[in-house]
């Protein structure tokens, strides 16, 4: 007998409770004037109410009902409402805007993100019961994103605060986005080139070990303000004295402090995990490889290398999430990104304005760790492991 789930039962029944007790929505007749929240049955009319609670119902039910494919129907329910979300929310921005509010909009209310986020952890709880593939996962996905793209190419959220936000500065975004993701990856790709010759050295050289693990340990405990605010001084007085540097933009604000200090904080988890995936591939494969008239460059590339690529995977999954997020911190020194959306909407009270900066940070973020997740299994199967690479650093 199938024992009842508890966790899809707890979510389930925490959103229901949030859902008919949180506000659903807000109308603000302007960008200034503090929004006028709704509830959910105010909000979506008794029909949309209806629909989300008894979809929201059954998944309970079959949360507890012991039967074989019970969490089909409860992927079923949560895709059906993760689509519907966006096209229940026009039609509240249609009834409550128009006419009435000729510069209104509309924003989400915490029942609206609290629904939202407790049916993104059924999602992956009922794909994990159901043992789901990657060709599952991607349909479930799929389906969730264009329902919501369609949603906004046919204008049904153009009422929405956040979409409002983003159309008034569609060439800023864009801007944003690619500076977020230049210091990202450049950040990312500037520590590996650092880790590789460090890690080769210290494997060479056991005494290099304890000093180079205290130092990237040393860096990684400075607050990332603080780094920020110490490279200001020391780069602008370079800055003024040497030309070359100004040509080549560095200045004590900017790109140059940003990329300094994401370096900094990139060098544990890419050294750290760069070697213990070195050195943890097994002695007798090596003696093996030499055994056969490999040279030392070739135990490296064709035996040590290969092995250890799940788990370097995993240091760059590791490093590229956390860079992801620092990003936004850099926008202090004017280093661009979405940390800049952040920031003005904070300093102007205007919390859609924050989401135009947290959100697309989150989805890079999700984004690079879908990626590289994918590519170290990938990685573990052709190298024919039977275990998914080990977290080496948290």
């Amino acid at each position: 007998m199938l024992a009842p789930n508890r966790v899809i039962l707890v979510l389930g029944a925490i959103a229901l409770l949030l859902f008919c007790s949180l506000n659903f929505g807000t109308i603000q007749p302007n960008r200034i004037v503090e929004g006028t929240p709704y509830g959910a049955l105010d909000a979506l009319g008794w029909g949309g109410f209806a629909l989300v609670t008894l979809l929201l119902a059954v998944t309970l039910v079959a949360a507890v009902l012991t039967l074989p494919g019970r969490y089909w129907a409860i992927l079923v329910c949560v895709v059906l409402l993760l689509m519907a979300l966006p096209w229940l929310f026009s039609g509240f921005l249609e009834s409550q805007l128009g006419a009435r509010y000729p510069y209104g909009r509309g924003g989400f209310a915490a029942g609206f993100w609290s629904l939202l986020f407790l049916l993104a952890l059924m999602l992956v709880e009922g794909l994990r019961q159901v043992g789901a593939g990657v060709w599952l996962r991607l349909t479930a996905g799929v389906l969730v994103l264009l329902s919501w793209w369609r949603a906004l190419d046919v204008e049904a959220l153009a009422g929405l605060s956040l979409v409002m936000e983003f159309q008034t500065r569609p060439d800023q975004f864009q801007q944003a986005l690619l500076d977020h993701l230049a210091l990202t990856l450049g950040a990312v790709m500037v520590s590996l080139l650092l880790a590789v010759p460090l890690v080769l050295v210290m494997i060479r050289r056991a005494r290099w070990q304890r000093p180079v693990f205290a130092l990237v340990s040393f860096l990684q405990t400075i607050p990332s303000l603080a780094l920020f605010g110490l490279l200001i001084a020391p780069l602008s007085y370079l800055s003024a004295n040497l030309p070359l540097l100004q040509q080549l933009g560095i200045r004590g604000i900017g790109w140059a402090p940003a990329m300094i200090a994401l370096v900094a904080y990139s060098l544990l988890p890419m050294v750290r995990n760069l070697f213990v995936a070195l050195t943890e591939v097994p002695a007798n494969l090596l003696e093996a490889a030499e055994g056969m008239g490999m040279n030392r460059r070739q135990v490296f590339l064709r035996v040590r290398l290969p092995l250890a690529l799940p788990v370097v995977i995993e240091g760059l999954r590791m490093t590229t999430i956390q860079a992801t997020g620092l990003t936004a911190v850099a926008a202090l020194v004017g280093a661009g990104g979405f940390g800049t959306f952040i920031f003005q909407g904070l300093g102007q009270a205007a919390m859609d304005l924050v989401l135009l900066g947290a959100l697309p940070t989150v989805a890079l973020a999700l984004a690079a760790d879908a990626l590289f997740t994918a590519l170290a299994r990938l990685s573990a199967r052709l190298n024919g492991a039977t275990a998914q690479p080990s977290l080496i650093y948290e």
